[in-house]
């Protein structure tokens, strides 16, 4: 079974922002999935009362797996009435647009509202 839930654990978080070269701070989260022990799946972020900005987003050639990460994060962030959702300018945008989820690509703000649609990986090949 796969379990898609945010990160607990600061010192998990630390050295996942580590590991990626990316700056850990007090509004860093991550939300992972996970079947059993295995990794399948992660994103980076920064939260705080206002905004939510996506650093990283994997796996990148896993749809249905992004998809889940993402909507987790998202939701997240709409949890706590943050509508105001973008990607790092690091980050790959590919996924991002191939998701459906850009709102727009030249502030890179991502469209909380895809979450009460359905998946754009629907039928679609894998990027």
């Amino acid at each position: 079974m796969i379990a898609v839930l945010p990160e607990k654990d600061i010192e998990n978080i630390r050295s996942a922002f580590l590991e990626n070269g990316l700056e850990y701070t007090e509004s860093s989260g991550m939300v992972t999935a996970k079947s059993g022990n295995e990794i399948l799946g992660r994103c980076l972020f920064y939260l705080d009362k206002d905004f939510m900005e996506i650093l990283k987003l994997f796996p990148e050639d896993d749809l249905l797996i992004a998809d889940g990460v993402l909507r987790s994060t998202i939701h997240i962030a709409c949890e706590r009435f943050v509508m105001n959702i973008t990607y790092s300018e690091k980050a790959n945008s590919r996924i991002f647009k191939t998701l459906g989820f850009i709102k727009d690509e030249t502030k890179r703000t991502l469209n909380p509202d895809k979450l009460f649609v359905g998946c754009a990986c629907d039928n679609k090949n894998q990027p």
